[in-house]
């Protein structure tokens, strides 16, 4: 062979030449790697993974491969032109010729034979692929066998027509230690030395899984993730290699100095406005968190927890205690984690107001399912080679000075990740992670939390800090960086509790007892505009909260609809602002109604939300009823909050909306026990909160131990004391946490690992919504891109569509939602785009009977759908 490329001259391209892949890899991997990285053997990361670069893709130096490559030509066995695994092969040779730790020289094994598919049973896979058999026949061989013989005949292949590049290779892989002739000749004694290294003690088949450390599993992903980014990115044409890995930090001055600037009012009297103690409280609470921060830093990171009550400024806290760690740790990244994609987009915009992003465009990445790069991981890897798939991956990759992300993001990329999903977690290596309310992460993942954030603690060298108002005792030794949280609940009493008589019900008899019908919730409401006062219903399900509304608008029919005239300000084309619609609002009529739940647009969401609280913050009565999205980080205040029955985390964040910042003397919130909408049997707090782990007697009984003899539930016995009970007797009695997912990490289960979700598995429809003519720009410019196989242009237009996409279940036996879903157009048909495939397109001007301008998305008729079939 004259010239040996790894990816193929085409399309006007001159092709990659396989050397300067190989130099390329590992000259990026002093970018994603730091030098201080360890591994558990306490050996330097960087010439590990320096080492898999160069001899990653050894195997395309076959003429098996080439002919394929350039030709498309088969050989007659399939399995001589897949190249991983020859370089898992000779990755553990190079190292281990270079002295490594063993399980260092596994970890890296696993690393190059899966840069471009998912990870295995890492025990088992390391022992079928190097056990083997002596004296078996040809036709007896077993898949691990053949798959030998094929490596086998590989590396005589590349003797006989590329010895000279693969020496060279070698000289490098191995710091000069060891020759190509070595590992060509020892190969067969190479496969019994790695099966050896975890067979069970005496049997000729069996696997022995305590032969690799808890540790390994941890390894293996840092070699494999530093290994994945490096290579794609080389792929990818990413030529400034020093810009592509670069990020623009945000500074803790700048953020120290727009505080200075909201603190401006502060007055340090204690006998001054409620407000002006309020802001006191917040200034003193940032001064002591960041005291204790730097403490933090000088121990050298770790876990730690903070804890301030709901409305006392949390976020931009928390990001000022992690920038300055970032500082004093030398770390570069700041990752920030939230467990809801619909408060993602309120926290970038408060960063986008702090910090120049439009001229840093390393600065800040909001990365959720709606942001993936939208172009799926090619299952054959040798086909991936031959693919510019790569649009979006350095947003996927995290490598900004600051990632607003989600829990699923954050953790399902340290648990069993994908491919591509594993490009992000070099940018974990020093950085300072953010939890912020932990406590909604799922029960099952409560033991493998603490687990997964050990890992990033002492093999990545991260610091993580679990920020909330109810601390779910995930990290119980952990320090706190709020000296005394007692003293900020017991200065910020804001609300009373009060437990509706529907609730005392269900603790009397649970599930026997009667519930709140809907006719009674929207009287409440209704009272409440009446009254001139402004209420926010936070309800358990869609369902609920659209029965709901619908009883409220029968209730109060005279109350202008804010999302009638938001669709107004739409269709006109006007501005549509919160403010704008506020003041349409205001001019119709004086008591409002809104409705808000994840059935709306994000966009339609965000400008809602904005017109709610300008109308709250302007005196207008305003009743609202929302799903569970509003509970968190949602800046805004009402009056009164219902909250039906719920866990107390979730209680106590409702009550975060209410009196946030003292408006009143004392805002009042009250549980109830909403009953089950028609056609459903389970109330919907059963439906959510008692399937596997019955929460709702635990809660219910917690609630009704902190009252007083007089019935008076105080914030500080709801927020505190209500709170270490609950999460008390969840531990106690063993309610939380799979302890098997924990053990997966320590067994180095990928393969189990990969299959766990933090979110409901069950099968969903993404749709986007046009209701504007920009919308359906939005979505052409979609689709153009994917015929003109434009990567980049699809990624940045799949980019706009997030804020107009909503994702609908499909539950099984659910025919007319399946109906109504398969009779709306697909985004896109081009399969080489995956991901954008199965999403749809609803046009509200021609599906109107599937959207509804208050509540959303809608099913219609089984007899109206039929129609559209």
């Amino acid at each position: 062979m004259t010239t040996i490329y790894s990816h193929p001259p085409e399309n006007g391209s001159e092709g990659v030449v396989l050397d300067d892949h190989l130099n390329d890899v590992a000259a990026r991997v002093e970018y994603v790697v730091p030098p201080g990285a360890r591994t558990p053997a306490g050996e330097p990361l960087r010439p590990v993974v320096k080492t898999l670069g160069y001899v990653h893709d050894l195997g395309k130096a076959t003429t098996f491969f080439q002919d394929y490559l350039l030709d498309d030509r088969q050989p007659d066995n399939e399995l001589l032109r897949h190249h991983a695994p020859l370089g898992a092969f000779a990755a553990y040779f190079a190292l281990d010729a270079r002295g490594f730790d063993t399980e260092t020289c596994l970890a890296g094994f696993v690393a190059v034979a899966k840069h471009h598919g998912s990870l295995p049973d890492i025990t088992d896979y390391i022992h079928t692929r190097a056990h083997r058999r002596e004296g078996v026949e040809p036709r007896e061989r077993n898949s691990a066998e053949r798959r030998q013989n094929a490596v086998a005949k590989q590396i005589k292949n590349i003797d006989d027509n590329a010895r000279e590049l693969v020496s060279t290779v070698f000289e490098a892989a191995t710091a000069g230690a060891e020759e190509w002739a070595s590992f060509r000749d020892g190969f067969g004694e190479l496969l019994d030395d790695i099966a050896d290294t975890v067979a069970a003690t005496g049997t000729t088949t069996g696997i022995n899984r305590d032969a690799l450390s808890s540790s390994c599993y941890g390894l293996v992903i840092q070699c494999w993730g530093s290994l994945v980014l490096a290579d794609k990115t080389s792929a990818a044409g990413a030529r400034n290699v020093a810009e592509t890995y670069t990020e623009d930090q945000p500074s803790l001055d700048r953020l120290n100095d727009h505080i200075a600037d909201i603190e401006a009012s502060v007055s340090a009297d204690p006998d001054g406005s409620q407000s002006e103690r309020l802001n006191h409280l917040r200034s003193m609470a940032r001064e002591d968190v960041l005291d204790n921060a730097a403490d933090l830093a000088k121990a050298g990171g770790g876990v730690a927890t903070l804890t301030l009550p709901t409305g006392m400024g949390k976020t931009l806290t928390g990001l000022s205690a992690a920038l300055d760690i970032r500082d004093n740790l030398g770390g570069k990244r700041v990752i920030y984690a939230l467990p809801f994609t619909s408060v993602i987009d309120q926290v970038v915009d408060d960063v986008s107001g702090i910090y120049d992003t439009d001229d840093h465009p390393h600065l800040l990445t909001a990365h959720h399912h709606l942001a993936d790069a939208s172009i799926e991981d090619n299952a054959d890897a040798d086909e991936a080679d031959r693919s510019d798939d790569v649009a979006g991956m350095l947003g996927e990759s995290w490598r900004a000075g600051l990632t607003v992300t989600t829990f699923v993001q954050l953790f399902e990329s340290l648990a069993g990740p994908g491919n591509r999903q594993s490009m992000k977690l070099p940018a974990l290596r020093n950085s300072v992670v953010v939890l912020d309310e932990p406590q909604s992460l799922p029960l099952d993942w409560w033991k493998i939390v603490p687990r997964l954030v050990k890992m990033l603690t002492e093999q990545f060298g991260a610091t993580v800090i679990a920020m909330t108002a109810t601390q779910p005792k995930l990290f119980p030794e952990s320090p706190e960086l709020v000296e005394g949280p007692e003293q900020y609940f017991e200065e910020v009493s804001r609300v009373s509790y009060h437990l509706d008589a529907s609730t005392d019900r269900y603790i009397e008899a649970r599930n026997e007892g009667d519930p709140k019908s809907y006719q009674d919730a929207a009287t409440n409401l209704s009272e409440q505009l009446t009254a001139g006062t402004s209420a926010l219903a936070v309800c358990n399900t869609i369902d609920s909260a659209r029965h709901l509304t619908e009883r409220l608008v029968e209730n109060a029919p005279d109350a202008v609809d804010v999302a009638e005239q938001y669709d107004d300000v739409l269709r006109k084309k006007e501005l549509t602002t919160g403010e704008d619609v506020a003041k349409r609002v205001q001019s119709v009529g004086d008591r409002a109604i809104l409705h808000l739940s994840t059935r709306l647009r994000p966009a339609d969401r965000l400008t809602l939300v904005d017109a709610a609280k300008e109308l709250t913050e302007a005196g207008h009565p305003v009743a609202v009823v929302s799903t569970q999205l509003i509970e968190a980080g949602v800046d805004i205040s009402f009056d009164r909050v219902y909250r039906d029955l719920a866990p107390i985390d979730s209680v106590v964040q409702a009550a975060g909306r209410c009196n946030r910042s003292f408006e009143r003397d004392r805002g009042h919130v009250t549980v109830w026990w909403l009953a089950a909408p028609p056609d459903v049997e389970k109330t919907p707090a059963e439906a959510v909160y008692n399937r596997g782990t019955s929460l709702l007697p635990v809660a219910a009984d917690t609630l009704a131990s902190v009252r007083s003899d007089d019935g008076e539930l105080t914030e500080r016995a709801v927020a505190r004391d209500a709170v270490e009970r609950y999460y008390d007797r969840l531990h106690d009695d063993k309610c939380v946490g799979k302890q098997a997912y924990a053990d997966y990490v320590d067994n180095a289960r990928a393969d189990k690992l990969s299959d766990l979700s933090l979110i409901d598995q069950r099968p969903s429809v993404d749709v986007v919504i046009c209701r504007t003519d920009a919308d359906h720009e939005i979505v052409e410019s979609v689709r153009n891109a994917a015929n003109a196989y434009d990567f980049d242009a699809f990624s940045d237009a799949i980019d706009e569509t997030k804020s107009l996409r909503i994702s609908v279940p499909v539950y099984p036996g659910d025919d007319e939602t399946k109906e109504a879903l398969n009779s709306l157009v697909p985004l896109v048909k081009n399969e080489r785009f995956n991901r954008a495939t199965g999403v749809r397109v609803l046009d509200v001007r021609r599906f109107e009977n599937h959207f509804d301008q208050r509540t959303g998305f809608i099913v219609p008729d089984s007899t109206v759908a039929h129609q559209f079939i």
